[in-house]
């Protein structure tokens, strides 16, 4: 899995949870926040953590945002804050922008300015996001435990040409394909003996650790 540059910026339950679980994910992370206990929280595990205004324009350009491969905006409940925040981060080239949603008009609000992605999470589900922008591998996941998951993915290379019965997958790697789609159509009745294709998406069951044996993390 390839490593990426990412800012968080805004260190509260959310921003906090996604800038440590990016950043021991080994990517590189740039954390902001106004509160010095805040950055002093996560300077330790992150690449760099600054105090700083984050809907100062000369803030972000020192930053150097446009070079970031994604811009996670992780204060909500200062609406104005965040809303020129994604604005600035917008204006100033970024790639990708996640922006947090405090509720269903604010969501309009930044989808209108131009976020990427509009999140309205707290606590464990900043963290299910950062694994979720790590794992390129990843459509979706959703956490069903501590310990299960279960992610949309593309086949992987190894598995192409090679049935379900050949793969043997819950003897050898200890996951469930429970499904498998192509476009909008899912089919949860599989032929075993049928090729997987690189057009395919899989629909797995498993336990975390086990993802790891097909080279990705849950």
């Amino acid at each position: 899995m390839s490593k990426k540059d990412y800012g968080v910026l805004g260190l509260g339950k959310f921003g906090t949870a996604v800038a440590k679980t990016l950043a021991e994910g080994g990517n590189s992370v740039i954390a902001v926040d106004s509160d010095p206990d805040r950055v002093d929280e996560v300077a330790d595990i992150v690449t760099c953590a600054m105090v700083a205004d984050i809907t100062d324009p000369d803030v972000l350009d020192n930053l150097g945002i446009s070079n970031l491969d994604c811009v996670i905006i992780g204060v909500s409940t200062n609406m104005q804050a965040n809303i020129m925040a994604t604005i600035l981060a917008k204006e100033k080239g970024s790639k990708f922008i996640v922006a947090k949603a405090e509720n269903e008009i604010h969501k309009h609000i930044l989808e209108k300015i131009g976020a990427d992605r509009i999140v309205f999470p707290e606590g464990e589900m900043g963290s299910r996001l950062a694994r979720n922008l790590m794992g390129g591998e990843f459509v979706d996941l959703v956490e069903l435990s501590k310990e299960f998951s279960m992610v949309e993915m593309p086949v992987p290379d190894m598995w192409i040409g090679k049935s379900l019965r050949q793969l043997n997958v819950r003897e050898n790697y200890g996951l469930n394909i429970i499904g498998m789609k192509r476009g909008d159509d899912l089919k949860v009745n599989m032929n075993p003996d049928e090729p997987f294709k690189s057009d395919m998406m899989l629909v797995i069951v498993g336990k975390n650790d086990d993802f790891a044996k097909i080279g990705v993390e849950a």
